[in-house]
């Protein structure tokens, strides 16, 4: 782990949503799961999973559709679940990052800012991996990492650790409710990437990293 100890601010990025649109691989992977079962499954229903993790997506999924299961259908429709949205990202690139999100990178590493990912995937590595962006990550908490998912602050508590940076002095870029308010419960500055008015918590907002200037970054750090 690099020595920042002496850093003022640290900033911590979602990925789903924030770095890449992955939430629509997540979407075809639970909506063939939703059609095995015998039922559709809404892109707005789709939205109550956004920063949820795996398991609590697959409750939701299943109290939508009012089936009860077995642990042992549980955890084989998760792992159903996985396979198939592996497959969806199988053949992710560059083109898949969302606008300005390396501009954003390359300013923080210019200014010798640690960044560290908060995000529920399980995938994260390898998503960041195929997009050629992982080598901008001084630090990486994802759903391999953490207990409790957000809104509880526990990932982003465990990425301000291991960047070597106090809580208050992080930054997050959040796409969802539950994200922002684990943010705030974390004492971090909370930016909100995506619809203002969802996103009311945040205490900064943008529709995407185009709207951000160099000016607020320099004010940020």
């Amino acid at each position: 782990m690099k020595n920042y100890k002496y850093m003022k601010k640290a900033f911590i990025f979602d990925l789903d949503g924030v770095i890449v649109d992955t939430a629509k691989y997540h979407y075809l992977a639970w909506k063939k799961l939703a059609n095995q079962l015998g039922f559709e499954f809404t892109k707005e229903q789709n939205e109550l999973f956004k920063g949820v993790s795996r398991k609590r997506c697959l409750e939701i999924l299943l109290d939508i559709a009012k089936i009860e299961a077995t642990q042992e259908d549980f955890n084989r429709w998760m792992i159903e679940k996985n396979v198939d949205y592996l497959k969806f990202i199988e053949n992710m690139d560059a083109s898949e990052i969302l606008a300005d999100v390396p501009r954003v990178l390359q300013f923080l590493k210019d200014h010798k800012i640690p960044i560290g990912l908060g995000s529920a995937s399980k995938n994260a590595k390898p998503i960041l991996e195929k997009v050629g962006l992982l080598s901008y990550f001084d630090a990486i908490v994802d759903g391999n990492n953490v207990t409790k998912a957000k809104p509880d602050p526990e990932v982003f508590l465990l990425a301000a650790n291991h960047l070597g940076v106090k809580a208050q002095d992080c930054v997050v870029f959040e796409d969802a409710v539950a994200g922002i308010e684990a943010a705030n419960a974390a004492n971090m500055t909370s930016i909100g990437i995506g619809d203002a008015n969802v996103l009311s918590k945040a205490q900064f907002n943008f529709t995407d990293f185009t709207e951000i200037s160099t000016d607020f970054m320099n004010d940020l750090i």
